[in-house]
């Protein structure tokens, strides 16, 4: 199993990072989160999971041991394949995962693309025993401060977007950040903005 995989990051894309190993370009599958903290020219270290298929191997990367971990338990779950645990980090932290099990909270499941009510309730009894206590005091919305334009803004930047570009985007999305509940998470902004520049184009 790769645990892990170093490198220059060479090329960025809504979803995948390519980092140069040793010569080699390892494409790696990202949540939006993770994919914020990359830039290319620049070095990473990217904890991965390695998912083998009859047609296919795909490497899923997470900024740190504990996310890949997460990602690893949700797929212990029945129904849960690797694209839907990465949609469930994408939305929510490690630890606001752990606390949405340790307290049922099924809206916060249910917010994930490709999860209704039923499948929410499904999940809370399967993973009330393999995702352990919630660690830190981590808000629901996880980890993500008021800078969110500010972050939203460098990884536009990071994709290869223009500044304007960029400035535009965060404009565009402002409003849907300001009428979320807590604290805006920067990856669900960043494939809105994402969008938005797509339609520009």
């Amino acid at each position: 199993m790769i645990a892990f995989v170093s490198g220059t990051v060479a090329a960025l894309a809504p979803d995948t990072a390519v980092v140069e190993v040793g010569g080699v370009g390892m494409a790696v599958q990202c949540t939006p989160n993770t994919l914020s903290t990359l830039r290319v020219g620049r070095s990473a270290r990217l904890a991965t999971s390695l998912v083998v298929r009859e047609d296919s191997l795909t490497l899923y990367g997470f900024a740190d041991d504990d996310e890949r971990q997460t990602f690893e338990l949700l797929q212990t779950a029945s129904g849960v394949g690797p694209r839907l645990a990465q949609a469930m980090l994408a939305v929510h932290a490690p630890d606001a995962l752990r606390r949405a099990v340790a307290t049922a909270d099924e809206k916060a499941l249910t917010a994930v693309p490709g999860i209704g009510k039923k499948g929410a309730q499904k999940l809370l009894l399967e993973l009330k025993d393999r995702l352990g206590a919630p660690m830190g005091t981590v808000t629901a919305a996880g980890p993500v401060t008021a800078g969110w334009r500010d972050q939203l803004h460098a990884a536009l930047i990071g994709l290869g977007y223009a500044t304007r570009e960029a400035d535009e985007a965060v404009a565009a999305v402002t409003p849907q950040a300001e009428a979320a509940e807590g604290t805006p998470q920067v990856g669900a902004l960043l494939k809105a903005a994402l969008q938005t520049l797509n339609r520009a184009r």
